[in-house]
Order: structure tokens, then sequence, then C-alpha cells
């Protein structure tokens, strides 16, 4: 007897000490099994029935109809209670402190029915063997309380005290009623009920000892495989969602749009001048920008949900390199906009390492589900596409998707992909157009003019395929190859006609510069004196000290430079001081005025005059009409260049042209 006590306080003490996780699993075990309990529960009733039906007897009539009803509720508790997945979440710990008593309920509920019925049950035996002489009413009562005890005892093993106790309220009061028979035989059958009644509570504890690790085990091995899964779905850098948890959630949420008919914003971020930061301080600073960026986010968005007048349902996740994506439950568009606001304010805000501050903007893409697409591919793309045109428009600003982007934004990235490998494919060819001396007639200089037939594309205009390769950062590979291609066609012309070649800005600052230069002469032959180098104005902007140091290495080279465009966006005099050109092109805008605006006439004198004074050729481009070429007559420029005289032509034409200059020079007659 000892022996039982002490292993029934243990227990006690073992099921106080059950992780709440493995405790709702074995609550879920009760009910697990409804058919035998509903089977147990009408058997039970129908035989109590026939026995206080045959007995006459008060008593037992009256426990007869409250084991029906008792019966009656656990059958109706039991099938409104059958566990399934969700509910075995609902008890999971990790649902939330306000769900998880729920476990503890439905074991009260259970708890309640199972005591009352196995009470009535006892009670019910017991009055038959006080009340009646009839030895088959004795046994129909015997064996169906002994029988429910045994199966209980073993279905309800997962939770050992309400087994335990249905085992004893359904068998103690026959081995009472027995005992109070006063028969010798009925005695020794109470004594073997209660030794019956030790094994099966011996049975019992093996039983729950057993289920009990089992299910230790299983719920270790399945937290330890959800730690694995969490920790395969997060950023290792930041720490919020990767791009499998950003997709396993934004699809699972998409699918409850359907049916609560709210909105999705969509915000894809880039961070704009990333890179710069992991250039010069290196990759550990650029790791701590993220980390920051990302917290963030994370804190605004989903830890401190709704604190920017949103819905809390949201997620932040970093999608790749300095990439990264929320998307918040709203209510209307401008909710959207307000989101869009706070995440440029909270990336602008600069971040502290070693000793300095560490500044970066972003560009943000927009869309909204479902007004911009029902699927998650549909959505990612038009938010990507909304990013593009941020950061296609200057940066630190974001653009909400329109269904107009599609086609443009497609051709750019469709441009993009084929403009790699264009040159070694033969796609890009070159094209000239001469430059004549105004007073001589004679061909000066022919500017180099990129042209491209793509087999996909067609030909593809140089204002639309030059921006993307100096965004995509093509043009120094191409400009390369302009140079060469110059300088080798030119090369086989008179010495005294020169070739001009239009930098791109990004090629004037780029570092190699002067060794695809010497490379490029070298090649060709081409003496440097006969290669002429344009530059616009607004590239002197960019870098006044770096766009004067890579001039005069030009000039060192011998080689020539001209200021392109002159008199448009930004023209300044200093320019003409300051930087060391040689020849200046007046932009076309002032000769097209010449036909209807006398005061362009004035204006080129001046530009004129003035680039005179300082040594400098200029060069008027854009000549359409006979009247301009007359008015232009009248001042001292250097040379013209326009469709009047010659439009671009390929390199075979530019070398039948000079080999006989008349017709060209009779045009300027």
């Amino acid at each position: 007897m000892t022996h039982f006590i002490t292993r029934l306080r243990q227990l006690r003490h073992s099921d106080h000490a059950v992780a709440a996780d493995v405790r709702a699993t074995l609550v879920t075990s009760l009910y697990a099994s409804p058919k035998s309990l509903v089977i147990g529960a009408l058997t039970s009733t129908g035989i109590a029935t026939v026995v206080a039906v045959t007995s006459g007897d008060r008593w037992l009539a009256g426990f007869a109809v409250l084991i029906g009803l008792v019966a009656a509720l656990r059958i109706i508790g039991i099938v409104q209670r059958v566990p399934d997945q969700q509910d075995a979440d609902v008890f999971a710990v990790d649902r939330g402190a306000a769900e998880r008593p729920r476990a503890g309920q439905w074991e009260f509920y259970y708890r309640i029915g199972a005591f009352a019925f196995s009470a009535l049950l006892g009670m019910f035996g017991l009055l038959t063997l006080t009340r009646t002489a009839d030895g088959v009413l004795h046994l129909l009562s015997v064996t169906t309380a002994i029988g429910y005890a045994a199966g209980i005892a073993g279905r309800n093993a997962g939770r050992p005290t309400i087994a335990l106790a249905q085992l004893c309220l359904a068998s103690l009061p026959l081995a009472a009623g027995l005992f109070l028979s006063g028969e010798p035989l009925n005695a020794m059958l109470a004594v073997v009920i209660i030794l019956f009644v030790l094994a099966m509570i011996d049975i019992t504890l093996q039983t729950y000892e057993a289920i009990l690790g089992a299910t230790i085990a299983a719920s270790e091995k399945t937290a330890l495989a959800e730690h694995h899964a969490a920790f395969a779905r997060r950023d290792d850098l930041t720490g919020v969602a990767n791009r499998t948890a950003f997709r396993e959630w934004f699809e699972r949420r998409l699918h409850r749009l359907e049916s609560t008919g709210e909105l999705l914003s969509i915000h894809w971020i880039d961070l704009d001048r990333f890179k710069e930061i992991n250039d010069s301080l290196g990759h550990l600073a650029g790791n701590v920008l993220l980390t920051e960026v990302a917290q963030r986010l994370q804190t605004a968005f989903v830890t401190d949900g709704g604190t920017i007048g949103v819905a809390g349902d949201a997620i932040v996740a970093r999608l790749g390199g300095d990439e990264f994506a929320v998307v918040c439950a709203i209510s209307a568009r401008d909710d959207a906009r307000t989101i869009a606001d706070h995440i440029l304010d909270l990336v602008a805000q600069p971040v502290a390492y070693a000793g300095r501050r560490l500044t970066v903007g972003a560009s943000l893409g927009v869309a909204i589900a479902p007004i911009d697409g029902g699927d998650a591919d549909t959505l990612l793309k038009h938010a990507d596409l909304a990013l593009y045109r941020a950061k296609e428009s200057g940066r630190g600003a974001f653009c909400f998707y329109e269904p107009v982007m599609d086609e443009k934004i497609e051709r750019t990235r469709a441009l993009t992909s084929d403009l790699h490998g264009a040159i070694a494919r033969g796609e890009l060819w070159l094209a000239f157009q001469p430059i004549f001396d105004l007073a001589t007639h004679r061909i000066l200089s022919c500017e180099t003019l990129l042209r491209w037939d793509s087999p996909c594309h067609g030909s593809v205009s140089p204002a639309e395929f030059i921006p993307i390769a100096e965004q995509s950062g093509l043009i120094v590979e191409i400009g390369a190859w302009v140079l060469r291609e110059a300088c080798r066609h030119a090369r086989d012309w008179p010495d005294t006609v020169r070739v001009a070649v239009n930098l791109s800005p990004i090629q004037l600052l780029s570092p190699g510069l002067a060794k695809v230069l010497k490379d490029a002469l070298d090649a060709t032959g081409l003496a440097p004196g006969r290669l002429d180098l344009e530059v616009t104005e607004s590239v002197l902007l960019d870098d006044i000290d770096a766009s004067l140091a890579a001039l005069s290495a030009i000039n060192r080279m011998a080689v020539g430079t001209t200021l392109d465009d002159f008199g448009t966006g930004y023209s300044s005099l200093g320019y003409l001081t300051k930087f060391p050109f040689q020849t200046l092109k007046i932009d076309r805008s002032f000769i097209t005025a010449l036909d209807d605006n006398p005061a362009s006439m004035a204006i080129i004198q001046t530009v004129v005059d003035l680039a005179a004074t300082l040594g400098m050729q200029t060069v008027a481009e854009g000549i359409e009409t006979q009247t301009q070429l007359t008015q232009l007559r009248r001042t001292r420029c250097t040379a013209v260049q326009g469709f009047l005289l010659a439009r671009p032509m390929s390199a075979s034409q530019v070398a039948n042209l000079l080999a006989d200059e008349t017709p060209r020079m009779r045009a300027l007659s």
C-alpha cells in the first residue's frame, strides 16, 4: 500500500511538471476515440434501463434516468469537441497566453462528465446488490460497472487522475455492496474486485509513464523540427524573415483576402548608394547598416505593429542583398502612402559605426492587393516594376504601380538583357557625320555615332539604349569598343581629317580611361592629334575636380577635347577658362532659332567671338536649312555640321566622300 501511495504522489508531482504542450497532447487523447465513449455510454445506459425496468425499483429507475442524461450530455460534448489539427494548434503554447487555458477547460469538462458517469454506475451497482435479490440483475450491474472501469483505465491512461478516479468510483461501490450482503462468497468477490482495482491502478500508472515518455519525446522532436524550420525561414544576418518565409506568409495572407475583402500593400525597398558604403568602408559596415535598417522596420511594422496608423498584420523580410519587403494590411491607398513615407524616414536615419555616421536612402515600389493583382507572382512583379520606376526617377522616392509601366519597363529590361553581348554578336556599328570647315568647305572631322541593330527589337534609337548602357554599367565596355573602332576607321582617312567620339560621364570619370585611350591609339596607329573627345556640360557639374583632372590627362596625351551642346542647361563662362577645351560646339537649339529669332544670331556671334578670343574653335551643329547656313557665314564660326550638309553615314560612305569632296564643297558655296 505504501508503494501505491508513493507512486500516486509521484504521479501528482510529475503531472504538475508536465509542459503545457505535452499536457495539451494528453488532454487531446481524451477525445481521440469518441466511438468507444459513445458505445460505452449507450451500452451502460441500456443495461441500467433493463435492470431498472426488470426490478421495478424506483431508486434504480431514478439512477437509470440520471445515467441516461449524463450519457447523452457526454455524447453531445465529445461530438462537439472532437479534436482536429486546428484544435491541436490551439492547445500549442506558442499560440499565446490568451488561448492556453483552452486545454484546461476541455479537461475540466471531460472530468466532470467522467466522474459523474462513473459514480452513477458504481452507485447503480451498489443499489442493485442491496435492493434486489435477482442474481442475473446482480451479474448485469457488476459486469457493466467492472467492464466500464477496466476499459476506461486504458482509454484515459493519458490523464491518470481521471482514469484512476473513474476506476475507483465505478468499482469500489460494488465491493461495498458485496460486503454489505454478508455472504462469504460475495465477500470473496469484493476482495477480488479490490485486488482488481489495485492491479488496474498499477497497469494504468505504467501505461501513463509509457505514454508520457513517448509524448515528451515526440514533443521535443517536434519542437526541434519547428526550431530548425523557423531558423531556416529567418535571414541569417538581420534576423527578419527571409525570402522563403516571406513567400509562404504572403501567399497565405493573399488567400485570406478573398474572405475578408481588405487590402494589402507591398512595399519593395532598395537601399540607395549602399554599394558605395560596402566598397569604401567594407562589408562589415554594410552588414551593420543592413541589420539596423531591418530592425527599424521590424520594430515599426511587426513588433509595434499599428504604431503609424495601420493594421498590425504585417511582415518584414530581407529578399537578398540590400532589398527588403514590407507587407501591411491597409484600409485605403493613403495608408500605403503613409507607410512609404515612414519607411523612407526610417532608412534615412544615420547609423553609427566605428565613430562614423552611415547614411543611405531608399527607393520604394508599391503595389496593392488585390487591385494590382491577385497572386503573389503578379504582385511582386508589379512592385518590382514600380521600384524600377522610382529608381529611374532619381531615387530617394516611391512610386505606385501603374499598368502603363509594364510595357515600357519590360522593354527596358529586355533591351538591357539583349545589350549584354551585343558587341560579340556584331549588332553594334558606327555611323559618322562629317563636320565641314566653313571657310574652305573641306571636311575637318567626322563625329562618331553609335548604332544598334537588334534582331529582336530592330533598329534601336541611341536615345533609348545609351541611357540603358549607362545605368547598367555597360557603357564603359561599349565606350572602349567605340573608341577602338572609331580610331581604326579614321586611320585610313587623310591625315587632315580628325574623328570625334562622345564620352559618357561614366567613361570620363572612370579610372581606366587613360589606358583605354592609349590602347586604342596604340592598337590602330592613329595619331593622338587626330582624335577629339566630346563631353557635355552636365558632366562637369558632377565632380568638377575629377572632371578637370580627367580632361587635363586627355590633353597631355595630345588628344583634343570639345565642350558639346554649349548653351544649354547649366552653361557657365567659367567652364571656358577653367577647363582645357580646344573646341566649343554651339547647341542646335540656337541654330534652329535662327529662322525666326534674330536674338539667336547675336548670341551665336557672342559665343564665337568669345571662343576666338580664348583660342578655341567653334562648331555649329544642326544645320538643316540654307537660311541657317547663310547667316552662320556672317560669323567667324570655324565649322558646321548638319543634315543639310551630310547625314550620318557608314564608314565606307565616308571613305567614298573623302575620295571626292567636290560635291560637298559645292553644297557650302
